[in-house]
């Protein structure tokens, strides 16, 4: 099997929303749009169908017709990663190939979580080596704990490192030392970790993450990309005064109000966010002021 170990993911990737209409159908004009406009900024590429992108609400038709809408809209040289995780073993890979076709460069997997009594570190180390033996493209394994309730071990991702198709991580929890260990264990063979989320950004740079798949890149992509080039460029006073105005912004978008909160900042800078899917509610205008302030507070609005 060919190693894809040399593609490079250092730098930031939205996680896309997927605009519905508000009788929930999907709106692929609205989204080739906003890829539009999201291709002026400095973004490795793209992440389609991550938690934000609200895959479990979606059909597998919509989910690969998404991949390739973006692929088409996508800016020539930007990086597609596909969230093709599904809870069965032969489903991600059915969903996995299905999103190659379509024009992803690199699937991103989620871990599995139903059964969580039984997802054992063999269990996952089983499913993503499977996973990745089948899948024509390069595997990125995706741990995001406090929406699946489960956490995808060190030692796991270190020993999955070693799989010729699996080029990284995107890990949502936040544990600084979780990061610096996988960074230590897998940067020998070309393993790469990125940061799953805006507001601990900067403090995983330091301890070896090449990248950041940041949901308020939807909104504030340029101030993302800014903190990534600084970092890069040695200027840790000014990269250390822009992460802090980032974190309350980017735990509104996330954390305190999610997929529906975030879908309202982007339609407050001139994106198409529009409504989410039942169960998701919309804010409430409480909600949405408390959320508002976050931002003014920060400098951004």
């Amino acid at each position: 099997m060919a190693s894809f170990k040399k593609i490079d993911l250092s730098g930031v990737f939205p996680p896309l929303p997927t605009p519905f209409n508000q009788d929930e159908t999907i709106n692929y004009e609205h989204l080739r749009n906003n890829v539009t406009k999201w291709n002026e900024i400095g973004f490795k590429g793209y992440v389609v169908q991550g938690s934000n992108g609200e895959y479990t609400y979606l059909s597998d038709t919509e989910r690969v017709e998404l991949v390739r809408t973006v692929k088409q809209a996508a800016a020539p040289g930007k990086l597609i990663i596909a969230g093709s995780g599904c809870e069965s073993t032969q489903a991600t890979i059915d969903m996995t190939c299905k999103m190659a076709e379509a024009g992803a460069d690199v699937v991103m997997v989620i871990t599995p979580f139903y059964f969580k009594g039984r997802m054992t570190s063999q269990a996952f180390k089983t499913h993503y080596e499977k996973v990745a033996s089948a899948s024509p493209v390069p595997v990125i394994l995706y741990s995001v704990p406090a929406n699946t309730g489960v956490d995808l071990p060190a030692d796991v991702v270190v020993q999955l490192s070693q799989h010729p198709n699996i080029i990284g991580i995107k890990d949502s929890a936040g544990d600084v030392t979780k990061f610096g260990s996988m960074v230590q264990h897998t940067q020998a063979s070309g393993f790469q970790v990125l940061a799953g989320s805006a507001s601990f950004m900067l403090g995983t740079y330091t301890v070896g993450a090449v990248g950041c798949v940041a949901a308020l890149a939807n909104t504030l992509g340029k101030e993302v990309c800014q903190l990534h080039n600084l970092f890069k460029e040695g200027k840790m006073e000014e990269a250390m005064k822009l992460q802090h105005r980032l974190i309350a912004p980017n735990s509104a978008v996330t954390r305190k109000f999610g997929v529906p909160g975030l879908k309202v900042a982007m339609d407050w800078f001139g994106y198409y966010g529009g409504p989410t899917r039942l169960p998701l509610l919309p804010l409430s205008p409480e909600e949405v002021e408390s959320m508002k302030a976050d931002f003014q507070n920060n400098g951004f609005l």
